[in-house]
């Protein structure tokens, strides 16, 4: 690619709402600056959005309906895309990327559904594509694990990638609130959207899940791949047995690269889950986005902001558009996006967790028997128990008090259950075999337990 002797960076604009307003806030703002930072003006030549109207503070010979036409000028050079969804803006950013012209884009679901397909035309182009505003907002995260850490081996990548779950999650925590009630002040504060589904049912994390284990792992992973949980289940005594542990809920997307019997392969998922206070992702709160991230050499790195927001995501934009400009100016290309390991991806059924487990039993002889050998024939291992007697009574001599006529609650007994280290599938079938026993009133939660690296007496011993 040839450089273009300093005349002005020709750029579009896909979508002009809450990140896009800011973009051209800041373009504006900053021109000179800019300039100076790219070696040449970047210049806006068109926005392209559905309702003109809607947009009194663009200027009228900027805006146009028309986002084919503007990605098909001979004038732009970088196109950067705040559309979101995956149709029509795929053709669109396809069409760019083929035509040379370099891509920046925040559109998390089109890059985990089809990333392999825009990388595959900007390397055959030679044009640049960057998203670093598609996973937590204004956090630097992509770019230093695709270029800082490109001589390092990443052995794990965990975070909490969406703030509406995080605000909820803490909201609970700190108040006692049910979800149903904590999603309404998020919503009431402008955290969550009117349809939520996206954030509290995991999509939005999962999508987030794939970009960062295909550039961690050098493989690539759809938001398909992505074992997939949200955190309607979670309820208010979840977050009451987390905090008896010692630990905090947080929705995580988890992204792992494990060694098995076949060699090494990618682990990828997003669920609630506790996780030891002592651990820096316990503490971020509100709608705070963080990662942390494992690697051989440079060890345990975390990366930590604000995940949304307008002018939070536009500073990531515009670090983007500055390096694809740059490299017009002065004829050079970004990293290009690396699958060369190309790892299998295991199922969430072959991944090693861990679970805890509150049952409502019978306080009667033999219960805690019945259940530990319901854990034994699956193969799992129980690592700590809790028995809590309704009455001021306990399970763990395995003898029934006498009450007078001998009748009982028939929920009057909390047992409660943290697992060793066991494949999902077996922990899973474990909880489905014991909701057939008699002694067994209920299954009160399931949740599974994140040491996330931390030494096992932070767990209260669970290992």
């Amino acid at each position: 690619m040839v450089g273009n002797d300093g005349r002005p960076v020709g750029v579009a604009l896909l979508g002009c709402g809450v990140v896009g307003s800011q973009v051209v806030r800041l373009l504006t703002e900053q021109a000179d600056e800019l300039a100076a930072r790219v070696g040449a003006p970047l210049r806006l030549v068109g926005v392209a959005v559905r309702r003109p109207q809607r947009h009194p503070d663009v200027p009228a010979d900027l805006i146009t309906t028309d986002a084919a036409g503007l990605v098909a000028r001979e004038d732009v050079d970088v196109v950067v895309e705040l559309v979101g969804g995956i149709e029509p803006v795929r053709g669109l950013l396809l069409t760019a990327l083929k035509n040379g012209r370099s891509v920046v884009s925040a559109n998390k679901a089109l890059l985990a559904e089809d990333g392999a397909a825009l990388a595959a035309a900007a390397a055959e182009s030679g044009a640049d594509l960057y998203y670093e505003a598609s996973v937590a907002g204004a956090i630097p995260l992509l770019r230093p694990i695709q270029q800082s850490l490109a001589g390092d081996r990443i052995v794990r990548v965990a975070g909490i990638v969406n703030g509406t779950t995080n605000f909820i999650l803490s909201a609970m925590a700190s108040t006692g609130a049910n979800y149903a009630e904590a999603l309404e002040e998020a919503g009431r504060l402008g955290y969550a959207e009117a349809d939520p589904t996206a954030d509290v049912d995991g999509y939005d994390a999962a999508s987030k899940a794939a970009i960062l284990a295909s550039l961690a792992f050098h493989t690539r992973v759809t938001a398909d791949d992505v074992h997939r949980e949200g955190i309607r289940d979670v309820t208010a005594a979840d977050i009451a047995a987390a905090r008896a542990l010692g630990c905090t809920v947080k929705l995580l997307a988890i992204c792992e690269q494990v060694e098995g019997p076949a060699g090494p392969s990618v682990s990828a998922r997003v669920h609630p889950a506790m996780i030891p206070r002592s651990h820096p992702l316990a503490s971020v709160s509100g709608a705070y986005n963080a990662v942390f991230i494992e690697a051989a050499a440079a060890g345990q790195l975390m990366f930590y902001g604000q995940g949304a927001g307008g002018p939070q995501t536009a500073s990531a934009v515009l670090g983007d558009l500055v390096a694809a400009a740059r490299n017009r100016v002065i004829g050079g290309r970004g990293p290009r996006d690396s699958a060369h390991a190309d790892l299998p991806i295991v199922a969430m059924g072959d991944t090693r967790t861990r679970y805890h487990v509150s049952l409502d039993v019978s306080d009667r002889a033999g219960v805690l028997a019945q259940v530990a050998g319901v854990f034994a024939e699956h193969g799992v291992s129980i690592a700590t128990v809790r028995q809590e007697g309704r009455n001021g009574t306990g399970l763990e001599d395995g003898v029934a008090r006498d009450e007078g006529d001998g009748a009982r609650d028939a929920r009057d007994a909390t047992l409660v259950i943290v697992t060793h280290s066991a494949p999902d599938a077996a922990l899973a079938a474990t909880v489905d075999a014991l909701t057939g026993l008699d002694a067994v009133q209920g299954v009160a939660g399931v949740l599974r337990v994140e040491g996330l690296g931390r030494p096992v007496t932070e767990l209260g011993g669970v290992s």
